[in-house]
C-alpha cells in the first residue's frame, strides 16, 4: 500500500476514534501511534489530515450536508461521516488531485463500510467537488 494511502487509512481511524470517544485530538494521536507503526512522513501526513478535519469539522459538515441530498449527517454511519470529512478536507486543501481523493475515499469505504457506502460517498464527493471554487480544484 502506498504511503499516502496508508496515511489516509490512519487518519480515518483516528477521526473515527475521535468521534466515538470525544477525546482531545492530541490524546487520540498519542494513543494511536503507540500501536501503529509507520514511516515518519506517513505519520506526518496522517496527522495533518486528522487535525485538519477536526479543526474544520463544522464547515466540513455543512459542506457535506449541502451535497448529501435528503441525508442528515446524524443519519449517516459514523464511518461514512469520517470518510466524507476526511475527503472533503483534502479536497478543500486543493493539494491532491480530485480523482485521487475520490478513489481513495471509495477504497476506504469498500474496506471499512457497507456495500452501499462506495456509491453513496462517490456521489456526495462528486457533487461537493463540482461546487468548490475554481481555485480549490
Amino acid at each position: 500500500m502506498a504511503l499516502r494511502s496508508k496515511a489516509r487509512e490512519f487518519a480515518l481511524q483516528m477521526l473515527f476514534q475521535w468521534e466515538m470517544t470525544q477525546q482531545e485530538p492530541w490524546r487520540v494521536e498519542s494513543g494511536f501511534w503507540k500501536n501503529a507503526r509507520s514511516e515518519q512522513n506517513t505519520r506526518v501526513f496522517a496527522n495533518q489530515l486528522f487535525e485538519g478535519a477536526v479543526a474544520e469539522l463544522k464547515s466540513l459538515d455543512e459542506l457535506i450536508v449541502q451535497h448529501a441530498a435528503n441525508w442528515r449527517l446524524e443519519r449517516m454511519a459514523a464511518i461514512d461521516r469520517a470518510i466524507l470529512r476526511l475527503a472533503a478536507y483534502e479536497l478543500r486543501r486543493g493539494e491532491t488531485p480530485y480523482k485521487v481523493v475520490l478513489d481513495e475515499a471509495v477504497e476506504l469505504a469498500k474496506t471499512f463500510s457497507s456495500t452501499e457506502a462506495p456509491p453513496f460517498i462517490n456521489g456526495i464527493l462528486d457533487a461537493l467537488y463540482k461546487a468548490l471554487p475554481e481555485k480549490q480544484k
